[in-house]
């Protein structure tokens, strides 16, 4: 019995994978959903459900099963980034900071991480916390500099001097 659960959580899981790399959002949710208890018992599983709910813009529903993937799976970089994104659109701002910087401590040289964070900062009234935030991200990725303009989390900061000079562009 337990390795058929296991068979149809691993079946389950594929499906939605590939329903989720196809944009089929609905039918990933549906492939999870059929699996109840099984997916809540598992780190992949979970992320992958509050994956799905979080892509179709359903932020409180997916930080359940993303808390849960957390909790059975705390290394992973992804869950803590999802949850981060659907904290900060849930106004549970503090969580979002808070979610980031647990993933830096295991993933300190991700670029995605202090970018993130320092939008979050931003958008807490953090000016120090922020620039020091994106300046690491730019550090590790420059590549990041081209999302600064449009990235409306930095409407708060956008005229402090630091920040001016750091996203300055030198020719």
């Amino acid at each position: 019995m337990v390795r058929l659960a296991a068979k149809q959580l691993e079946k389950a899981t594929l499906e939605a994978e590939g329903y989720l790399e196809l944009g089929m959002r609905p039918h990933a949710l549906a492939a999870l959903q059929r699996r109840g208890k099984l997916v809540h018992g598992d780190a992949r599983a979970c992320y992958l459900l509050g994956e799905t709910l979080r892509e179709l813009d359903r932020y409180r529903d997916a930080l359940y099963p993303l808390q849960r993937s957390a909790a059975l799976d705390g290394d992973n970089l992804h869950v803590w980034l999802a949850l981060g994104w659907c904290y900060k659109r849930t106004g549970q701002l503090r969580r979002a900071i808070e979610a980031l910087e647990r993933a830096m401590e295991h993933e300190p040289r991700q670029a995605i991480l202090h970018y993130n964070l320092a939008c979050y900062w931003s958008l807490a009234g953090q000016r120090g916390p922020a620039i020091e935030c994106l300046a690491r991200a730019l550090e590790l990725d420059a590549e990041f500099r081209y999302l600064i303009p449009e990235e409306h989390d930095f409407d708060a900061i956008r005229n402090d001097p630091d920040f001016r000079m750091l996203t300055a562009v030198v020719v």
